[in-house]
């Protein structure tokens, strides 16, 4: 294993030994290529480089204590860019070939995978480029499926501690039959303004509403919001909202500690009554949201009355966490040893 300070570590990228990739030509996948090369030649007229033929997953690796390395729901990965690809009119990574090239990365970077006690994890980032030089809107002929990984820390510095959220109005991230419920860069080249104005007013990230009539809460900008009350788990139900593999997760744990789940339009006057609330995503897991602000209508909706993460929260954040480190019965066959 790698002389690195775990504990240290923030959520960004840190080369690491191997990517592994596999080129789409003449409508059939080809071979998996081990690569030790942290650049990709394209040419200069790619189609994902001018017309947004791109698309991305996020999923992580887990040293467990029993020696273990476990990934979560690789599947469900493998899935969702399967809609992106429909969705984006590219070829579909076949989940055997998306599994395959998953364990053999992280097989191959094993030394970079941080130890149990750091709380740190290994980041496996798939990507999917339109490699097809031309200039017209139409899609490519070929592509490059590349995956590669780097340890990464906590998402927020404070780890699962509470955050302010700030509700923007002046940009919508998504429109409701746009490309929001796909996983492409270009949702996130959308969101950094509104970020960006959120960081500069103190808060941890913004806060969307639905693009067609401002009345609904939609998502964060890289995450998917959920509320507790009631013993009830409600979650936003919207075409332009990411299907976030870890809140399905949650709805599932939830359930599965005798909650009720609703997936439903969440008005905003909504957020005063939710004991608790969070954002959801692979790279958090689950942010308590402290409060959110509506600065437009002088609002705020305060959650964590002491600033705390709720007991549910909690609870759903310890448990999912358990399941990844194997720590915790995983009765739903969520995770798979990559190394023995």
């Amino acid at each position: 294993m790698k002389d690195m300070d775990w504990s240290g570590l923030s959520f960004g990228y840190v080369p690491t030994d191997y990517n592994v990739r596999c080129y789409y030509r003449d409508g059939k996948w080809g071979e998996v290529e081990v690569c030790s090369e942290e650049y990709i030649n394209m040419h200069m007229a790619a189609t994902c480089l001018h017309y947004g033929q791109e698309a991305f997953e996020g999923l992580k690796a887990f040293r467990c204590p029993d020696g273990k390395v476990r990934v979560f729901r690789m599947d469900e990965n493998a899935a969702r860019l399967q809609s992106t690809c429909r969705g984006i009119m590219m070829p579909e990574v076949p989940t055997e070939l998306f599994e395959e090239m998953v364990r053999k990365v992280v097989r191959l970077n094993q030394e970079y995978i941080p130890t149990y006690e750091s709380g740190a994890t290994l980041y496996i980032r798939p990507l999917l480029l339109g490699m097809t030089a031309q200039v017209g809107v139409h899609p490519a002929k070929e592509y490059l499926f590349v995956i590669f990984v780097s340890p990464v820390g906590p998402y927020f510095k404070g780890g699962f501690s509470t955050n302010p959220y700030v509700i923007i109005r002046d940009y919508d991230r998504s429109a409701p039959l746009g490309t929001g419920k796909y996983k492409v860069g270009g949702n996130y080249a959308a969101s950094m303004k509104a970020n960006d104005i959120a960081h500069k007013k103190g808060y941890a990230c913004e806060f969307y509403l639905d693009a067609k009539e401002k009345k609904y809460i939609d998502e964060c900008g890289a995450a998917n919001f959920f509320g507790i009350k009631n013993n009830t788990y409600v979650t936003p139900k919207s075409t332009s909202i990411l299907p976030s593999i870890t809140n399905k997760s949650l709805m599932q744990l939830a359930e599965d500690m005798g909650m009720t789940v609703e997936r439903r339009q969440i008005p905003e006057e909504e957020l005063a009554t939710f004991e608790e609330a969070g954002a959801c995503g692979t790279a958090a897991v689950i942010s308590p949201i402290s409060k959110i602000d509506d600065l437009e209508n002088g609002k705020s909706y305060v959650i964590s009355k002491d600033g705390k993460p709720g007991p549910i929260s909690t609870a759903l954040y310890n448990k999912l966490r358990g399941i990844q480190y194997g720590t915790e019965p995983d009765v739903h066959g969520w995770t798979k040893v990559v190394i023995e």
